[in-house]
């Protein structure tokens, strides 16, 4: 099982990276919306300053929270505690079937979780960072201030025990949805009708775009991270038929200090209405 977890965390290094240049260079040679004005140095400002708060992100998480989480883990294993645990009491369950089951739950965890950070006001001062990015591309998948990761690692310990989920099943879950994040948060574009077929089992570019768009009605919808069905079922699912006018961005935060490390850091703490 060690073995496997190792080469799972070794595996989710290189798909992050691989997935962050193959989207990078496809925006660059067909974006979706003109940002950057062709000018590299803004574009890569913008990429450098997403990328240092994820970073940022993932020394937390490595150093504080996935000690705790396999401890959780563990814990649960060896008491028989959590839903897939006591289900397996029950019934004999392949391993396979006890990841997709983890899947599942990470995966429905995650729609809640993103539902919670914008219905409740605390939350939701986090959150803008995300939302307060004007020109999102692929790296926008990486922007998320400390505290919104901070409270989404917490919470995640007793979930974790709660599901009976494996630390192996999380690094699966988090490969496979990190990857899906970095291609829908992508400046890319695909046919419509291939986007479609596609957004029927995971969230798609044109589906994320709309949560991105700085009208609440279209922001408060496409909660989603991995599988999309779960809008379906909530019905919080939206499209807009003319993505490539969808406004992104947040109307209070325009300003370039907003964009800056500093003022991401700053803006939980910013009391900024839209005009």
């Amino acid at each position: 099982m060690e073995s496997l977890l190792q080469q799972l965390q070794q595996t989710q290094v290189i798909l992050m990276g691989a997935g962050l240049v193959v989207l990078f260079m496809w925006e660059s040679v067909q974006p979706f919306y003109a940002w950057f004005n062709n000018s590299f140095k803004i574009r890569g400002l913008h990429a450098f300053r997403n990328l240092v708060i994820g970073a940022i992100n993932a020394l937390l998480v490595s150093v504080v929270f996935v000690g705790l989480w396999m401890v959780a883990s563990v814990w649960a294993e060896e008491n028989g505690f959590g839903m897939l645990h006591w289900l397996g009491s029950f019934i004999t369950m392949p391993l396979w079937i006890h990841g997709i089951g983890a899947v599942l739950l990470l995966d429905f965890w995650m729609y809640a979780w993103h539902r919670i950070n914008h219905e409740i006001p605390f939350f939701w001062r986090f959150h803008r960072v995300h939302h307060s990015d004007t020109e999102m591309d692929v790296t926008t998948a990486s922007r998320f201030h400390l505290g919104e990761i901070f409270f989404s690692s917490l919470f995640r310990i007793p979930l974790i025990a709660f599901f009976g989920v494996y630390l192996w099943e999380l690094v699966l879950y988090e490969t496979i949805m990190f990857a899906v994040v970095q291609f829908h948060h992508a400046n890319v574009g695909l046919p419509e009708k291939f986007d479609r077929y596609l957004r029927t089992v995971i969230v798609t570019p044109n589906m994320h775009r709309v949560h991105h768009s700085r009208w609440q009605p279209e922001t408060d919808s496409n909660y989603s991270s991995l599988f999309s069905f779960w809008d379906r079922l909530a019905q919080t699912f939206r499209l807009n038929p003319e993505p490539k006018n969808i406004r992104i961005g947040l109307d209070e935060f325009d300003k370039d200090e907003d964009q800056t490390i500093r003022g991401m850091m700053k803006t939980p703490l910013a009391d900024n209405e839209p005009d």
